[in-house]
């Protein structure tokens, strides 16, 4: 799984339709750190969750069963969505522009929408707090419209098969092929990136195709990791820089619209 946020909505989905339970959702937080804490990112959260609130940010947080009573009491309300969010600068889709939920969610570059569309709701952020603490900080936010129709499954398969071929290319032009200039063998970095995404299992209940969607997300995602990391691509100049933006940054684009896909299928049930 590509982030907390991504796997919190995955799994409190099967928990709420009644496909896992509870302690199923904290075990698969777990993976990511073996503290979560949750407190309000403004006084309205606050006053509407009973969480702690500071302006200066520094209370301890509630526990992690608070984060699933937010969960359950926001999705109660007729026609709420339980709604991932990947943003970065120069996409921000589906995210309620202007609002302090934007602005950490973009720092973020994940983030969760809990709510009816049209109205005011709630959003989730996780942060590190420090290497064993992921804080779950609360925002009373408006929910905007679906940014549009999504993809189906199949074309989203299709477009990571597409980008599978398309990384391996870019890391041919990188020089940091298995032959390559590289210290380390890239195949094996690939791997060891593979490894930490498979830390993170999936509930039963996912759709096989929207699995393969993830796990091939995951793929290419490792791959363009390795290379940008390598010494060997390392771009010396502003010419540079900007050619490797050019060539990696369509393929991230792919990355994160495909799994925005699987996970809301996912989310939905949908095969």
């Amino acid at each position: 799984m590509c982030s907390p946020s991504a796997t919190l909505t995955v799994w409190a989905s099967s928990w709420l339709a009644g496909r896992s339970a509870p302690d199923d959702v904290l075990a698969a937080l777990h993976a990511w750190a073996p503290k979560h804490t949750i407190a309000a990112g403004d006084p309205l959260a606050g006053g509407r969750t009973d969480l702690p609130w500071s302006a200066h940010g520094n209370l301890p947080g509630s526990g992690v069963m608070a984060l699933l009573k937010v969960i359950r009491e926001t999705m109660a309300l007729p026609g709420s969505q339980l709604r991932l969010v990947l943003p970065v600068p120069g996409d921000v889709r589906g995210v309620p522009g202007g609002t302090a939920f934007a602005a950490d969610a973009i720092a973020a570059e994940e983030g969760i929408l809990i709510g009816v569309p049209g109205t005011d709701g709630t959003g989730l952020i996780p942060q590190w707090a420090d290497e064993a603490t992921l804080q779950w900080t609360v925002y009373s936010t408006p929910i905007p419209a679906a940014p549009g129709p999504d993809m189906s499954l199949g074309e989203a398969e299709y477009a990571m098969r597409e980008a599978v071929r398309d990384a391996a290319d870019a890391l041919m032009k990188l020089h940091t092929t298995a032959l390559g200039t590289a210290e380390s063998d890239p195949r094996e970095l690939i791997e060891a990136e593979l490894a930490d995404y498979s830390r993170h299992d999936y509930p039963d209940s996912i759709p096989l195709r929207a699995r393969r969607i993830l796990d091939t997300a995951d793929h290419v995602a490792a791959i363009l990791t390795v290379a940008q990391r390598e010494p060997a691509s390392a771009p010396t100049s502003a010419s540079a820089i900007g050619a490797q933006e050019s060539l990696l940054r369509p393929l991230w684009d792919a990355i994160r619209a495909a799994r925005l896909v699987a996970v809301h299928a996912s989310a939905r049930g949908n095969d």
